[in-house]
């Protein structure tokens, strides 16, 4: 045997052409030169051990958002005839739903507080939801049986109310 024989075994390749193997990914180097280990990988279902991103885990990043949307819907519940609170209760939780998937595709790059944030803010953006339409439909309602005139007429309101006693 020659010496370039010695050392391979019949199925091995030299190392420059398994260095430059596309199909090999273990062997491709980012552009700084350094080999990425700990970067995530969205193909890989098992994120490196530590999170990712040399360790540090991240914010999820509507977590806050959904949050205030979800706690000014349960506030704006009355405005407009409860079509504020609706919005923002409808927009919390589409939100919500989006961090939620990507929580649970790759719960190690996350924090666990982001994600109970998130969790609040749905559960407040469902109550908001629910009282707006409560009000929402109250209003209607109040609408059908007395006239769309006497939700902005405070006379005309005091007067029915007097009609009922």
């Amino acid at each position: 045997m020659s010496e370039e024989q010695e050392g391979q075994g019949p199925n091995s390749q030299p190392n420059q052409e398994n260095s430059q193997n596309p199909q090999n990914p273990q062997w491709q180097q980012n552009p700084q030169g350094s080999q990425g280990f700990n970067r995530p990988n969205p193909n890989n279902p098992f994120p490196p051990y530590g999170g990712g991103f040399g360790g540090m885990q991240m914010a999820l990043p509507n977590a806050t958002i959904v949050l205030v949307l979800g706690i000014l819907s349960i506030v704006t519940c009355c405005c407009f005839y409860g079509v504020v609170g609706l919005v923002l209760g409808i927009v919390a939780l589409i939100l919500s739903r989006k961090d939620k998937q990507n929580y649970l595709a790759n719960m190690s790059y996350y924090t666990l507080s982001s994600y109970k944030n998130l969790n609040a803010g749905r559960v407040c953006a469902i109550i908001g939801l629910i009282l707006s339409g409560i009000i929402l439909l109250l209003c209607v309602l109040f609408a059908i049986f007395f006239g769309f005139s006497t939700l902005t007429d405070e006379e005309a309101i005091r007067q029915m109310l007097k009609e009922l006693q």
